[in-house]
């Protein structure tokens, strides 16, 4: 097989330049010398087909420094060394080595394994560099798969106490998850030196136990005088602190710095901005930040990302637009920051920018777009996000699935969220709990009921959340033994104690059915302090079932936990209103004028061919304004021919009944159905977002509207979903 080589010099391919040099080379010195001077696998060919041809080859210095050349040197050939490894009849510990170390150097794991059965099978001993050689380079699955194979082998040939092979297998083991036994493995030696206390830190990082990281830190911190931290364990030791949101640890490791004992690098001053960021104190992040010499795409991301998360968004988008150049990374981290501040019109507008510029979103990006779809109840732009993803080839995970879902349930669409998780490979608890409650909010209680049987067949446990979708569906369908039968397997079956929400749910619960008293008894006996929602829902069941009584008991909680709550002013003159009992309404509302509280403006969000309208009550300034009251006007006599009355029992301003009326009229979500009816074709789906509880009068109005004009009109108010279809809605009258 070797014998073949002596033909390439006739190969049309070898280097014709080179041959009369080495010809004399190989005249004059002796192939060990040539060896020496040899940089190339081509030049070794030459050389070793000339040994052969001299009958030199079988020489054991000669092969060994071929094997060597071959599996150590960049240009080397560790299949060529393989061919020469095994025309020898009894390699050396040493041979056996080099062979295992060059597999290693390839990457060639399993073949160096193989060779290391094979080196037993011939009854040759490891010695103190085989293992080392052995797991140097291997992946986490090889560890998992070898890693603890190999350490009886080590002890079992006298070499667990080796340093140098204790140092391989807890980088091994710290590589593998496995860093108790990492841990175990560095305790019996002593005198480590740095790199071997970063690969035990980084270890305890990868497997997120940061307590562990700061611990074996500062038992570091106590052996000052044999070993001392560099930037590497300063890095390592902030990336922890930023996980536990421990700022004097974190405080304490800048003071390496700020007194000289290790020189700041770009990568451990990105560490403290991001360190000083997830601990809120922007500041400080922000002095490291402008004092740098340096500065790459990461130190402007953790900047940026450091101020969106702590609510100062404008002071990120500052630093953001001065930014030289933008990864996918720093535009996500722009984009979550105005998700987290409800400003979801500028998500879109970001996400457009980011579009223009180049930048190809990932997965988590475009979780956070269809997150601000579905705030906005942008349905358009949700399936356009969706088309964008397939389109892009972006990782469709579970994480995208379950925004989608979300995202079409928020938009008040049942049929595509249905039919996204019946194709979903992989579900996991979020993926059922989304559905849960997306089907429950949407008033299909049932199947929503039937999705968590579903859920618990698949052995998928529920959790708060879960819950908090089945208590609501049981409140749609007016199931109150169910709601109360699942109340109790919260903590019977699944461990799950109820929270504040759940207890809202039951009071729900049962104020929608009439029992009032017992929604009342349920707040009284609570283990928790009752908040503003479950007293709210209390309230909310007064006003449907006109409890004044009761409602203003539940009122005077509410406002003594949230003395700044105009809803609840509001809700509670609406159910003066209804009762006509005008005295306590005009108390209320002098109240409301000594304290300040002003009624929030109603607002609604209307989605339409990529754009999203916003129409707050009573307001002209939409560029088509005169024709959406036109429109108004128009509707309001076709409305009154099919059975419509202005139901002005919840207006308590204190005006004649015309006047209440128009204020009706000019209600925000009345006019985005006006607008809908005069820009959309005929049969499309009218979709509102509303910031308020939606009023008794819109609520007429729509179910009529969606009789006369043949429309579905679906409306996203602050407290529930309402499909209205065929002159019917959802809720059956109860929000």
């Amino acid at each position: 097989m070797l014998g073949d080589m002596l033909f390439m010099f006739k190969s049309p391919s070898f280097p014709k330049f080179s041959l009369s040099l080495f010809l004399k080379r190989m005249i004059s010195n002796t192939p060990l010398s040539m060896l020496e001077t040899c940089n190339s696998m081509y030049q070794l060919n030459q050389i070793h087909s000339h040994t052969i041809k001299m009958g030199y080859s079988s020489n054991h210095v000669f092969v060994t420094k071929v094997i060597i050349f071959c599996c150590t040197k960049e240009s080397g050939d560790v299949f060529y060394a393989r061919k020469v490894f095994d025309t020898i009849p009894q390699p050396s510990v040493f041979i056996w080595n080099t062979m295992i170390k060059g597999y290693s150097r390839i990457n060639c794991f399993k073949s160096g394994i193989s060779l290391y059965k094979l080196m037993l099978a011939h009854n040759i001993k490891p010695d103190s560099f085989t293992f080392p050689f052995l797991l140097k380079g291997f992946t986490k699955d090889m560890g998992l798969k070898y890693g603890k194979v190999l350490l009886n082998h080590a002890v079992k040939y006298g070499f667990g106490s080796n340093l140098f092979v204790q140092k391989g297998f807890i980088h091994l083991f710290s590589l593998c998850g496995l860093v108790d036994l990492a841990h175990k493995i560095f305790d019996t030696g002593d005198g480590w030196e740095v790199v071997t206390w970063n690969v035990m830190l980084s270890g305890y990082n990868r497997v997120k136990r940061f307590e562990e990281s700061k611990r074996l830190f500062i038992e570091m911190e106590k052996r000052s005088l044999c070993v001392s931290p560099n930037s590497v364990t300063l890095v390592l030791m902030l990336s922890a602190c930023s996980k536990l949101k421990d700022l004097d640890e974190g405080k304490n490791i800048y003071n390496y710095i700020k007194e000289g004992i290790v020189e700041p690098n770009l990568i451990l001053e990105n560490a403290l901005i991001d360190m000083f960021a997830s601990c809120g104190e922007m500041d400080a992040a922000q002095g490291v930040f402008e004092n740098m010499k340096t500065r790459d795409v990461i130190s402007w991301t953790s900047i940026v990302t450091g101020f969106a998360n702590t609510g100062r968004i404008d002071l990120a988008r500052k630093y953001f637009d001065q930014m030289p150049e933008r990864d996918y990374v720093s535009w996500t981290a722009m984009i979550d920051g105005y998700l987290r501040m409800n400003r979801f019109k500028e998500v879109l507008t970001l996400f457009r920018e980011m579009q223009m510029s180049n930048v190809r979103p990932d997965e988590f990006t475009m979780v956070s777009i269809l997150t601000a779809c579905a705030h906005l109840g942008a349905l358009e732009l949700g399936e356009w996000a969706k088309t964008y993803i397939d389109k892009n080839k972006i990782k469709n995970d579970t994480f995208i699935g379950n925004a989608l879902i979300d995202m079409y349930f928020k938009c008040g669409n049942v049929e595509k969220p249905t039919k996204i998780f019946n194709e979903m490979q992989k579900k996991d608890k979020f993926t059922w709990t989304a559905m849960i409650v997306g089907l429950a909010n949407n008033g299909h209680g049932e199947e929503a009921l039937t999705m968590f049987s579903n859920m618990l067949e698949a052995s998928v446990t529920p959790d708060e959340i879960t819950y908090i979708g089945v208590l609501c569906a049981c409140t749609h369908v007016g199931m109150v033994a169910k709601g109360r039968k699942f109340f109790a397997n919260m903590t019977i079956k699944h461990g799950i104690k109820p929270n504040v929400a759940h207890y809202g749910c039951i009071v729900d619960l049962l104020g929608r059915a009439g029992h009032l008293k017992e929604a009342l008894e349920v707040i009284l006996n609570m283990p928790l302090k009752p908040n503003s929602i479950v007293w709210g829902s209390l309230l909310g069941a007064c006003r449907v079932h006109k409890n004044v009584q009761l409602a203003e008991v539940a009122a005077k909680e509410i406002l003594e936990l949230e003395p700044k709550n105009g809803a609840v002013y509001v809700l509670l003159c609406n159910i003066y209103a209804a009762s006509k009992k005008w005295e306590n309404l005009h108390k209320v509302r002098r109240l409301m004028m000594e304290r300040g509280i002003k009624k929030t403006p109603g607002c609604s969000l209307m989605e339409m061919k990529g754009i999203v309208y916003e129409f707050v009550a009573g307001d002209q300034s939409h560029p088509q304004c005169k024709e959406i009251y036109a429109k108004l006007e128009n509707m309001k006599q076709e409305l009154i021919n099919a059975g419509y009355s202005p139901n002005t029992s919840e207006v308590f301003l204190d005006v004649g009944e015309e006047d209440k009326e128009t204020s009706l009229y000019w209600h925000s979500e009345k006019l985005a159905i006006a607008y809908a009816l005069i820009s959309l074709g005929p049969g499309v789906t009218i979709r509102i977002v509303k910031n308020l509880r939606m009023c008794v009068d819109c609520h007429d109005m729509a179910k009529v509207v969606s009789k006369v004009y043949n429309r579905e009109v679906i409306v996203r108010d602050k407290t529930r979903f309402h499909h209205f279809r065929h002159g019917l809605c959802s809720c059956n009258n109860f929000w």
